[in-house]
């Protein structure tokens, strides 16, 4: 749902001419330039690509859409201060599991990763080193309870673990680039679509740049071998080349050996020595292995990656290895929406425990949209009323403790959800005040149709955090690194909930930054 417009008629319109070479243009630069995904099956059967060789461009917009460059810019100034705010979640394991505990026995799969946790410290921990390669997103606002009804910016999420879209994000923004200097964009669209209006987006640089500190931070080998960083992924990843882009920039960029290895085939390939290095022996050179110096988890944020015993075992054998964690385990619960509600509810003390800067933490603060519990607490007792009133809930959003999209209950069907969910499972569960986009139009070319019509736009900001954790008393950790990393645009059609590209909702777009 939006709210009425506050930009410029758009997107421009093209007759047949230009719309045929607008699209020969965008097909042939994507696949050229990897802005690409394995086709789905709903596409390409697999009976028809049996070897899976075949790519095809990714879901993009054919033009960048319109955005604040107020509110763009806010979200990039302030990325290092939630970078800074979830370390310190993060380090302070007291806190976290003050809050974590309100989850262990209404969701398994928090429980597990708490688990996890708790097995490593028993054992002691080998490596004080983590790394967050974090993504905070974020929809224009506008507070129909303001007059001047500004825009402005409201978190959705904060995203500790497989923050995607980092590599093919950098390549749509150089695709709307090319596609206005090619004159793809009509002459009537150059006071909006402009160079000047185009921000430059480094994020795949940036992102390889923080894998590349965390490499270095590692220092020498314990084992006498070969250094690299292993990518833990999803054994039918169709979203390869957005992972491949951030692979081939360490290579070329900061010569840095990677690999790539299923989370289910972890076991099979990797060991521990005495020291706890993690040893990785590819398949394909058994006989040549290689110290991990960086683990960076591009799969193991859902339950359904792991599907077994053996998956836990896995991730808890990765988990107490000598190799810094792309994240931790406690910076992947630091992403559970339970604590972005803690800091977010109404009237919290917790920020500031986080964020001893005031202007810091205001900043931060005045990015939040309304959180609720639904527990037993007075917010949670009220939060619950609007939950199960059908008039109150379509003002609402419920989220479950789950990364990467397609989990949420909207509006009017959340008080028909929580009917049928047992009442003790609603702490589960988050409330989040629905955010109120400005009404926006552009064009979407998916697995080769064009959808056009209404659309919602979803900014995400990269951010590259490398910490130590200290001992959690006399040492309290400190930041080694800290930086913005750019930035993704998705768009999704304004009658569709949910915004995940791989989860087949929304698409590649890029900003035009206009002034309000």
């Amino acid at each position: 749902m939006a709210s009425p417009t506050i930009y410029p008629e758009y997107p421009p319109s093209l007759n047949r001419e230009q719309e045929t070479f607008l699209l020969a243009e965008l097909k042939d630069w994507t696949i050229a330039h990897g802005l690409a995904v394995r086709p789905p099956p709903s596409f390409i059967p697999g009976s028809q690509d049996p070897s899976g060789v075949l790519a095809t461009t990714a879901p993009v917009t054919l033009f960048p859409s319109p955005f604040p460059r107020d509110a763009f810019d806010r979200g990039l100034q302030i990325q290092t201060a939630y970078n800074e705010l979830y370390a310190a979640v993060s380090r302070d394991e007291e806190w976290l599991e003050e809050i974590v505990k309100q989850l262990l026995d209404i969701d398994d799969f928090v429980a597990k990763l708490w688990e996890i946790h708790a097995k490593v410290k028993a054992d002691g921990y080998v490596q004080d080193l983590s790394l967050g390669l974090f993504r905070s997103d974020y929809m224009v606002h506008m507070d129909p309870a303001r007059s001047n009804k500004q825009p402005e910016i409201k978190q959705v999420e904060f995203n500790t673990i497989a923050s995607s879209f980092g590599g093919l994000s950098s390549k749509v923004s150089s695709l709307h680039k090319y596609l206005l200097s090619t004159e793809a964009y009509p002459h009537s669209s150059s006071q909006i679509i402009n160079a000047a209006n185009l921000p430059e987006n480094r994020s795949i640089e940036g992102l390889a740049t923080g894998l590349a500190k965390a490499h270095q931070a590692y220092g020498t080998s314990k084992t006498q071998r070969a250094l690299c960083v292993l990518f833990v992924v999803q054994s039918s990843e169709r979203n390869v080349f957005d992972q491949r882009l951030i692979e081939y920039e360490l290579n070329s960029a900061h010569k840095v050996r990677t690999f790539r290895l299923p989370f289910s085939e972890i076991q099979r390939h990797t060991t521990l020595d005495y020291s706890r290095a993690l040893i990785y022996s590819p398949p394909y050179t058994p006989k040549t292995s290689f110290e991990v110096t960086t683990i960076y988890y591009r799969a193991g944020y859902d339950p359904s990656d792991y599907p077994d015993a053996e998956a836990w075992s896995s991730r808890l054998h990765l988990e107490r290895s000598l190799a810094i964690k792309c994240p931790s385990i406690l910076t992947h619960l630091a992403g559970c929406k339970k604590v972005q509600q803690v800091l977010a509810t109404p009237g919290s003390p917790h920020l500031s425990r986080f964020l001893r800067d005031e202007k810091l933490a205001s900043s931060v603060l005045r990015t939040f949209a309304p959180i609720y519990p639904l527990d037993t607490s007075d917010a949670g007792n009220e939060a619950q009323k609007f939950a199960t009133e059908v008039d109150t809930a379509s003002r609402y959003v419920l989220k479950p403790q789950r990364e990467g999209g397609g989990n949420n209950i909207y509006r009017r069907a959340i008080p028909a959800f929580l009917e049928k969910l047992p009442k003790s499972h609603w702490p589960a569960y988050i409330l989040m005040e629905m955010i109120e986009p400005p009404a926006l139009k552009n064009a979407i070319l998916r697995n080769g149709e064009i959808q056009q019509g209404g659309v919602i736009g979803e900014l995400g900001v990269y951010g590259v955090c490398l910490w130590r954790n200290g001992d959690g008393q006399t040492d309290k950790g400190e930041v080694l690194e800290n930086f913005q990393a750019g930035y993704l645009l998705r768009t999704k059609g304004d009658k569709s909930e949910e915004g995940g590209v791989a989860a087949g909702f929304g698409a590649m777009d890029s900003c035009c930054l206009i002034d309000i």
